[in-house]
């Protein structure tokens, strides 16, 4: 990619997006293309077509997404999955009826079957059954790769998939009811000790293992890869995209002590497992990753301490109102 290449990131406002943007700028692209949601609605086939039709980038970066935590993707399964396929359809089909010169999509580790072996290698996709909970959202996003995949198989389209781990970092989502683990965590933890409560109630047993990559570190390897991967030497035999994770995992008994830790907080823990753990291991095999040049810096505890820093700014502007 060239420094002004015009390179449009949909859903710049989210987590992955504003950190991918950031990291543009930093590495001194500045011809980048934003919308909001009111200026764009992704779900809208006619809106999209028409934005691609009038800005006509040479890159697109697939950031947007509707997604959410365990007892989300367990209540809004339709949304989930129709949502998500309807923003990639559009997307990526208008990408091609315009000629973009690369598109990178964005998916997620739930793609994985519940048992597949451990840690998960590219070409276990579709080889088992799904975990329930994150059926519909792992749907759409298996849905995704393949239309890349064979945009590129059918037209030639250099359009490749990143499948990123469980991302955390500034602009996470802390809702209680929709977020992640890991963020609902710090969440708790904060006004456990702020409220001086004897217990912070975690979901779940705390059994499951998972594995956490800090989002500038997603950032950072999202540039790597629009710079040194195309269509052309992804899609060999089986494989349909690259796994993006960190190479390390903690079980969420470990995660949440570790948050405690940092937060301050100094009551007890209690595990309520009328909750579902999900997947009982989920670790991604970044072997292919790491042979194109790219592993994770940034580490657990340093990620979580920046992220919490974050959380404590964004709770002090918000009380500054």
């Amino acid at each position: 990619m060239k420094k002004n290449s015009k390179i449009y990131i949909a859903g710049h406002l989210g987590m992955v997006g504003s950190a991918i943007k950031q990291r543009f700028i930093k590495e001194g692209f500045l011809n980048l293309i934003v919308r909001t949601h009111k200026e764009l609605d992704l779900i809208d086939q006619y809106s999209v077509a028409k934005f691609m039709a009038s800005e006509n980038p040479d890159y697109v970066i697939m950031a947007a997404a509707k997604v959410g935590g365990i007892l989300a993707n367990k209540t809004y399964r339709a949304q989930f999955i129709y949502e998500n396929m309807m923003i990639q359809n559009n997307l990526i089909h208008a990408a091609h009826k315009h000629n973009v010169k690369k598109l990178l999509f964005l998916g997620s580790s739930c793609i994985y079957p519940k048992l597949a072996p451990q840690p998960l290698k590219e070409e276990y996709l579709l080889s088992g059954e799904l975990e329930y909970t994150n059926e519909p959202y792992a749907i759409a996003k298996i849905a995704g790769i393949k239309m890349c995949e064979n945009y590129f198989r059918q037209y030639g389209d250099n359009f490749i998939s990143v499948m990123p781990t469980n991302l955390y970092g500034p602009n996470d989502n802390f809702d209680l009811q929709s977020s992640h683990v890991l963020p609902a965590l710090i969440r708790k933890f904060h006004e456990a000790k702020i409220e001086n409560s004897d217990v912070v109630e975690v979901w779940g047993s705390g059994k499951p293992l998972r594995e956490f990559l800090h989002v500038d570190d997603l950032a950072s390897v999202c540039v790597y890869l629009m710079n040194n991967l195309d269509a052309t030497g992804l899609y060999r035999g089986d494989i349909s995209h690259i796994n993006i994770g960190s190479g390390e995992e903690v079980s969420i008994l470990q995660l949440a002590k570790m948050i405690k830790n940092i937060v301050g907080y100094e009551g007890k823990l209690s595990f309520n497992e009328e909750y579902p753990d999900g997947m009982p291991r989920k670790l991604l095999d970044v072997t292919r990753l790491n042979t194109l040049g790219w592993q994770s810096s940034i580490k657990l505890k340093d990620g979580l301490k920046d992220t919490y820093k974050w959380y404590q700014s964004l709770e002090n502007h918000v009380n500054s109102i």
